[in-house]
């Protein structure tokens, strides 16, 4: 009754200031509307010859014949390959970064040096991706830094196997510092009396974390993890691109880069958008799965 109760008196204060809800929800609904979900009905074209001048209404109906040109190509291994390696390497790699760095900041006991230091792992999230990459080239060239340092005269960028390494070490130099934001306020929630007592039981620095520090971010944990494992499709597309060459296209040619190429540089709009497609629903299936997973993990809490 009391829930029954509550219910209708939540009711009765919408009716009352609805103006108040369409003022300030109105203008981002519609915004959400035209620009998320009506640019969808752009699916239609990955079933269609899609012709620019006849447009989605008057180009031809061809099914899943995209679908299957896709799946049937003898490169479709190796660019679902490239780009699940890509992908999974840099989730196991990268992910637990940010967290690792949110502890670590968490220890300083200065507030000075803190937000030193915060300032600076945060900077390179300000960097664009265009100017890393080249940074990165530049770095990596044969008259670069690295070799420099090293008495070397290798060309990083042109051999296939050093593609991934940089990618994902680049992506964590880049990203981690920022990431780590979330868990550091995560970790501000920590029960202060918790750790005291803790410390006066005489626990060490490792047991203070499993005990304090871990139950503050944990959920924050699992929702980063099930929304990072879930967008595993979703590789960058411009950092890939920019660090790409003619030689490392064996392991750099991603989904990503080769929608790109077949739909703006070939103009094969209808065979890249089935390919962007394909791409989206198997990250939208390994969404739903990692989810389910760790809620069975997790004591059924997932998303």
């Amino acid at each position: 009754m009391e829930a029954k109760a509550r219910r209708g008196s939540l009711l009765l204060y919408l009716r009352q200031h609805w103006q108040l809800y369409v003022i300030f929800l109105g203008p981002a609904l519609v915004i959400t509307l035209l620009f998320k979900y009506v640019p969808m009905g752009g699916i239609l074209i990955a079933f269609q010859n899609f012709n620019p001048i006849k447009g989605i209404v008057g180009s031809q109906w061809v099914g899943g014949y995209h679908f299957r040109r896709f799946l049937s190509s003898p490169d479709f291994m190796r660019y679902l390959v490239n780009t699940l390696k890509l992908s999974v390497y840099g989730l196991l790699w990268g992910f637990p970064f940010p967290i690792i760095l949110a502890i670590f900041l968490n220890q300083i006991k200065s507030k000075g040096i803190k937000k030193k230091v915060q300032t600076i792992l945060y900077m390179p999230n300000f960097v664009s991706v265009i100017v890393l990459c080249g940074m990165v080239r530049i770095l990596l060239s044969v008259t670069g830094p690295v070799n420099g340092l090293f008495h070397s005269s290798i060309n990083f960028m042109t051999i296939p196997e050093f593609f991934r390494p940089i990618y994902i070490i680049s992506g964590i130099w880049q990203g981690a510092g920022w990431s780590s934001v979330m868990y550091t306020a995560a970790l501000s929630n920590a029960s202060k009396d918790l750790r005291e007592a803790a410390r006066l039981d005489g626990a060490n620095i490792w047991q203070q974390l499993r005990v304090v520090d871990w139950p503050a971010i944990k959920d924050m944990v699992v929702i980063q993890f099930i929304l990072s494992a879930g967008g595993i499709m979703s590789v960058g597309f411009e950092k890939a691109y920019a660090l790409q060459t003619d030689m490392n296209m064996k392991s750099s040619e991603i989904i990503a880069t080769y929608v790109y190429k077949k739909g703006l540089l070939d103009g094969d709009y209808s065979f890249s958008t089935a390919v962007g497609l394909f791409n989206t629903v198997i990250n939208l299936i390994l969404l739903i799965a990692v989810n389910k997973i760790v809620a069975r993990m997790n004591d059924g809490n997932g998303i």
